[in-house]
């Protein structure tokens, strides 16, 4: 009787592992007839300004500003993070102004003055947001911090500037905006710290704001 039911499991095992092969080799041959054959991309020639120096690159269309500067040119400094502008690890400034990196194209910023983290030292003297923030610790991995940067220079330039904000408490006063704290959360909104380190991002912000130049 065991002699009968060795022999029924050994048949069952080698059928099922014959089947299993016949399905893999099937499937593979699907999957390769079925799949879709690459196709070569036609390219676009893109000059960018970046940190003051000409790039002239070949990138297809659809090729986003922040995979330009990351993976055409090598500037790291600006991070990928959400993809879909939520977490603003990606921010740069373009003629002066924040904007997430992954959200515009890198044909559309032909000819503008595009500004990376690495672009706002002056040699080895470091932007003023860029040494508050050392200063008051306003970072902990560090992820974010390029962004962070980015966007600070931008909101100080914007309440020296004399723009306002949803926080502004009377917007009559046109060229009168103090940097409160409430500002400066209002304006940092987005760009996102999943360490947490919001205090200090603060602190560097409001003391970094009265060493910029308006």
């Amino acid at each position: 009787m065991k002699v009968k039911l060795r022999r029924r499991r050994f048949g069952q095992l080698t059928f099922v592992g014959v089947l299993a092969t016949v399905i893999g080799k099937f499937t593979k041959k699907t999957s390769a007839q079925t799949a879709p054959q690459p196709s070569q991309s036609n390219t676009v020639t893109v000059n960018l300004k970046i940190n003051g120096k000409e790039q002239t690159l070949q990138v297809e269309p659809r090729v986003t500003l922040l995979d330009a500067l990351r993976e055409y040119i090598g500037l790291t400094g600006t991070k990928k993070g959400c993809g879909h502008g939520q977490c603003g690890a990606c921010t740069v400034l373009v003629n002066g102004r924040r904007i997430n990196s992954c959200l515009t194209l890198a044909i559309m910023n032909e000819g503008a003055e595009i500004t990376t983290i690495e672009g706002l030292a002056q040699g080895d003297d470091l932007h003023p947001v860029q040494a508050a923030f050392i200063k008051h610790d306003g970072f902990q991995c560090g992820y974010c911090t390029p962004g962070q940067i980015c966007s600070a220079v931008a909101a100080i330039a914007e309440v020296k500037q004399g723009e306002v904000s949803a926080v502004t408490p009377d917007v009559r006063k046109e060229g009168r905006v103090e940097l409160t704290d409430t500002e400066i959360r209002e304006r940092m909104s987005g760009n996102l710290c999943r360490c947490g380190a919001y205090p200090g991002i603060l602190a560097a912000v409001k003391e970094a704001s009265g060493e910029v130049k308006g």
